[in-house]
């Protein structure tokens, strides 16, 4: 029971994410808008003393995605706002007996500030132009507020009704043609107060941490393979806890393509490569984007 409530918002985000170049810089003042969808389907894998077994979930997450490129202390930044768009449906049985359930709904409104610390300061178009990247290191804050569809008469929601916060660090390395992003991460939890039949419910950190080797073929068009570790998220209701903690891991390819001079297309697909306790499932991406600047 106590990895339901969590199933829309992790299949859109938070442990799961495989998200290569997030700390690859871009010139001062870029503005990047982006439409996302994400296809999850696959099995649901529960504490084994539970009355859940069988569960099966297909579930649609769609994205509007703003980007803003800032100058921060003469360091390149990024500011990011995310609204995600849920649709899911969840199939299993509840002590022996067959059981579904359909959600649609907003989700919890995201917010991203990451920023350069070494290898890559704050560049006009022209200095970008001659920019050679190396070894950069960066750091970022991901907060999510409790914007989305919630009620706690319903065990399943697609809002967690808590805030989380992720702070991260993420490292670069570029080698001509070829370039390695390793980051690592936490995600922390407020307490939801408000929890179905009035009960309060807990979570421990979430350790996580992402490896992507990415291949530029040419100027606009390259790829990445992906993988990812996530570890802890230990929930307790009422001070009462299940066997219920992650140890879960994620394989992928990631797709990114300049299709015209603003305009970008990329496809990321994923599987679990090992599930404990969570969502094993197999994802589909296609996000479109476009760019503009007041560039002279």
């Amino acid at each position: 029971m106590l990895v339901l409530v969590l199933l829309f918002a992790t299949a859109a985000a938070n442990a799961q994410e495989l998200i290569p170049a997030a700390y690859t810089p871009a010139p001062v003042g870029v503005n990047f808008l982006s439409l996302s969808a994400i296809s999850n389907r696959g099995d649901l894998a529960f504490d084994p003393s539970g009355p859940i077994d069988e569960a099966r979930a297909d579930i649609v997450v769609s994205s509007l995605t703003y980007v803003r490129t800032l100058d921060f202390f003469k360091r390149s930044a990024t500011a990011t706002l995310v609204l995600p768009y849920a649709v899911g449906d969840l199939q299993g049985r509840y002590l022996g007996e067959p059981a579904a359930v359909n959600r649609s709904g907003t989700g919890d409104f995201g917010l991203r500030l990451g920023f350069n610390l070494l290898g890559a300061p704050a560049m006009s178009f022209p200095e970008f132009a001659a920019f050679k990247p190396k070894t950069m290191v960066g750091a970022s804050l991901t907060v999510k507020a409790p914007t989305g569809q919630y009620d706690s008469s319903r065990l399943i929601n697609i809002g967690t009704n808590r805030w989380a916060f992720k702070p991260e660090v993420g490292i670069v390395q570029v080698m001509g043609k070829w370039a390695v992003d390793a980051y690592v991460g936490a995600w922390f939890f407020t307490d939801n107060p408000d929890f179905y039949g009035g009960t309060t419910r807990r979570q421990d950190p979430v350790y996580s941490s992402q490896f992507h080797l990415r291949y530029l073929f040419r100027r606009g068009l390259w790829a990445a393979a992906d993988a990812n570790f996530w570890y802890g998220g230990e929930a307790t209701i009422d001070g009462r806890g299940g066997d219920d903690l992650q140890r879960n891991s994620r394989v992928g390819l990631t797709v990114s393509w300049q299709v015209k001079k603003h305009q970008n297309l990329r496809l990321a697909i994923s599987r679990g490569a090992f599930t404990r306790i969570g969502g094993d499932f197999d994802s589909f991406g296609l996000s479109y984007g476009y760019s503009w600047s007041k560039k002279p």
